[in-house]
């Protein structure tokens, strides 16, 4: 008997398909957990990257500022600090850069390299004041320096 839309003592099979609640949620729990497993191996990687990096820019800029000696006959003074590698510093007729492609690069943690002269470990100190931004530190928190 058929009342509208509705038939009645007459069922059909079922023809929809689909996941269940309880599987979606095992999906997810299964992906968090891998997640959970692999998040921190891969944010650590991260972090040992960004010390290499710093340590490969420290590098690129003591041999911009040995090129800058050689040339001039002196390391840049603090006021003229790491942008007399890409600027002439005025009364400097020795001058024969830039000494490096593009402007001096942030460290990895955006933060502006430390140029000291005369330095405390040698004619001077550069230095990356790591994750933290200050001075001191372990781990990923820890100076990158030249000495």
């Amino acid at each position: 008997m058929k009342l509208g839309f509705f038939t009645i003592g007459r069922s059909f099979p079922r023809t929809e398909s689909g996941f269940t609640l309880l599987e979606l949620l095992v999906v997810m729990v299964i992906i968090g957990l891998l997640a959970g497993y692999v998040g921190p191996k891969y944010f650590s990687q991260v972090g040992k990257s960004q010390v290499k990096t710093a340590r490969a820019q420290i590098d690129a800029l003591e041999k911009a500022l040995d090129q800058y000696r050689l040339d001039t006959g002196r390391y840049p003074v603090m006021e003229q600090g790491l942008g007399a590698l890409v600027t002439r510093p005025p009364n400097e007729p020795k001058w024969d850069g830039p000494y490096l492609k593009k402007s001096v690069p942030p460290d990895p943690w955006g933060n502006a390299y430390v140029y000291k002269i005369p330095g405390e470990h040698g004619e001077f100190d550069l230095l990356s004041l790591g994750k933290d931004g200050q001075l001191g530190g372990t781990g990923e928190a820890a100076d990158v320096t030249n000495w």
